[in-house]
């Protein structure tokens, strides 16, 4: 359950404001790409739950987890049982329970966006895997996006943030990069991505796409070895370090007898 804040109403407001976005072509052709770009991921992915925190439209529909929990920030946009209403930085789940978690360009749009990244790093499993969707501040729009004043609508409104910063965050929370996707290659006023060069972009992995992937996950901590500590309690004299020989031979002994 989520009470209404000043921050729900805030999160409230960018998620109405976005979904005008996702119905322009420009949207939904980034949205297209970023599906693509996903579903090799996940389409495989063994699993119970999954978690997707998204602006757009959901994207783990080609997912084979059985078991797909999408979070809102107030009960007015729950569409299904399966719908998770509290504030993104305090998750009611318990620890590691999520196979897959999603934030899709929430981050760029919260007030305390590593708040949120602890959380969903927290619930995700110790062999599951957290996707991130943001902006890229390295491509053609990040550049204007930079440039120009921000703008009331999305995503002009947001922070876009860059890869160097994410993986601080991660590190942070335990968390390693494994790999970074980029998609959508168009130009400044380009409604859609056009497939040559989508093509091009995405078989290089060009790091100048307008929307990046990155999938983490958690770090791997070493098996401590309890090392023994072996001490004498008393000096130990030298004869007791090996055979020692005092006096004679005792084959020489023997012939002097003779």
């Amino acid at each position: 359950m989520s009470n209404s804040t000043t921050a729900d109403k805030a999160m409230t407001s960018r998620l109405v404001n976005s979904q005008a976005y996702w119905k322009t072509d420009a949207g939904q052709s980034l949205w297209d790409v970023q599906r693509a770009c996903l579903g090799p991921v996940v389409e495989s992915r063994a699993g119970r739950h999954s978690l997707e925190i998204s602006m757009g439209p959901s994207l783990m529909t080609m997912s084979s987890i059985p078991h797909a929990v999408r979070w809102v920030p107030t009960l007015e946009f729950a569409t299904s049982p399966s719908t998770l209403v509290c504030p993104p930085d305090r998750l009611a789940l318990p620890d590691r329970c999520m196979d897959v978690v999603i934030i899709h360009h929430w981050l760029e749009q919260l007030e305390n966006p590593h708040h949120t990244l602890q959380e969903a790093a927290r619930v995700t499993a110790d062999n599951g895997m957290l996707m991130l969707f943001g902006f890229n501040p390295l491509s053609v729009k990040g550049l204007a996006h930079q440039w120009r004043k921000r703008r009331p609508e999305f995503p002009w409104n947001g922070q876009w943030h860059k890869l160097g910063r994410l993986r601080d965050w991660l590190a942070f929370v335990d968390f390693e990069v494994e790999r970074v996707d980029y998609c959508c290659f168009r130009g400044l006023l380009n409604a859609s991505c056009p497939e040559g060069r989508e093509a091009l972009g995405r078989r290089h992995n060009l790091p100048w796409g307008e929307s990046y992937m990155i999938q983490a996950h958690r770090r791997q901590q070493s098996a401590y070895v309890k090392r023994i500590k072996f001490a004498l309690q008393r000096p130990v004299s030298s004869s007791s370090l090996g055979a020692t020989r005092r006096g004679k031979p005792a084959h020489n002994q023997s012939h002097q007898d003779t």
